[in-house]
């Protein structure tokens, strides 16, 4: 979304009206509005938004409260940067809960009634597109949930995946999303050191944002999750990577991006959180990659000598 302008929903309600109260702040939340202040919420200027909020604020005054809806080019205090920054925290909060449920759902499934787990996952999927719905500027989280429901999916969206010659993968632009973490920098690691040494990479939020560039750990791509895989294992599989430290690195990488303990490993955990780190810094995205190149430049070259 590319909102020029913003809305913000002013409004106080009679203290004794605690129902309605919580009834309006469901419906905020519901609409992924954010707080600003103290009874005042934020959404993008966008006709839906703008209906949803004007249906609002007569709602409040039918209450017995009073209600203004404002559209402000600039609010005093806040970039846009920071606006967006709030709606994407606000939406990562949420998307973290629905990640925790749908790892549960993975762990417990094979256990369970298979009506049980389609109604369970019906449900999870229900919750996920109603996120989406709200998730107005594409937050990184989304996408790392939406892969994580189709791994909760099933053997179903399994492919048989064909091995690929890295010959054909020479000086190419490789894609994927901004501020990069585990699973992304290792796998970029991956295609500089074994499969494409003059590999450029960019980042955009979608496959489809930069023409002609091969997209990895991304919704639908290619190289990214596939079944119990995370990216950088599915590019180990499909390039026939049989390095014995390379194929520990994946499964510290698959531990630390999937959290299931499959391998015990909990080295790429500390890495994760150093990335972490460093794009809440504000590091840019291609020094967030340089640097995780040399963390996992000195654990490739550990693993060598063990």
């Amino acid at each position: 979304m590319k909102a020029t302008s913003w809305l913000l929903l002013l409004f106080s309600l009679p203290t004794n009206r605690n129902t309605e109260r919580v009834a309006v702040w469901r419906r905020l939340k519901k609409m992924g509005a954010v707080q600003i202040k103290t009874s005042t919420y934020l959404l993008p200027d966008e006709p839906a938004q703008y209906e949803q909020f004007q249906w609002l604020a007569k709602q409040i005054r039918d209450y017995g409260g009073d209600s203004t809806l404002v559209r402000a080019q600039e609010i005093e205090g806040l970039t846009r940067e920071k606006v967006v920054s709030l709606f994407n925290t606000a939406r990562d909060r949420e998307y973290v809960d629905l990640k925790k449920s749908l790892q549960t759902f993975i762990a417990r499934r094979r256990k369970s009634d298979a009506n049980v787990a389609a109604a369970e996952l019906e449900r999870l999927t229900k919750q996920f597109r109603e996120l989406r719905q709200i998730d107005f500027f594409d937050s990184a989280r989304g996408h790392e949930v939406a892969m994580l429901l189709r791994r909760a999916e099933g053997p179903r969206r399994l492919l048989r995946l064909r091995t690929l010659d890295a010959k054909q993968y020479r000086e190419k632009t490789w894609l994927t999303r901004p501020r990069p973490e585990i699973d992304r920098v290792g796998s970029a690691w991956l295609i500089s050191k074994f499969i494409d040494p003059k590999a450029t990479f960019v980042f955009a939020p979608s496959a489809q944002s930069v023409p002609d560039a091969i997209p990895f750990d991304m919704l639908d791509a290619e190289f990214s999750h596939h079944g119990n895989c995370c990216t950088f294992e599915t590019l180990t599989k499909r390039f026939a990577i049989s390095d014995k430290a390379v194929a520990k690195i994946g499964e510290m990488i698959h531990d630390a991006d999937l959290d299931d303990a499959r391998f015990q490993r909990v080295e790429c955990v500390g890495i994760d959180r150093v990335l972490k780190g460093w794009a809440k810094e504000g590091l840019p995205d291609d020094e967030i990659l340089r640097r995780g190149f040399e963390c996992f430049d000195a654990l490739y070259a550990f693993l060598q000598k063990r």
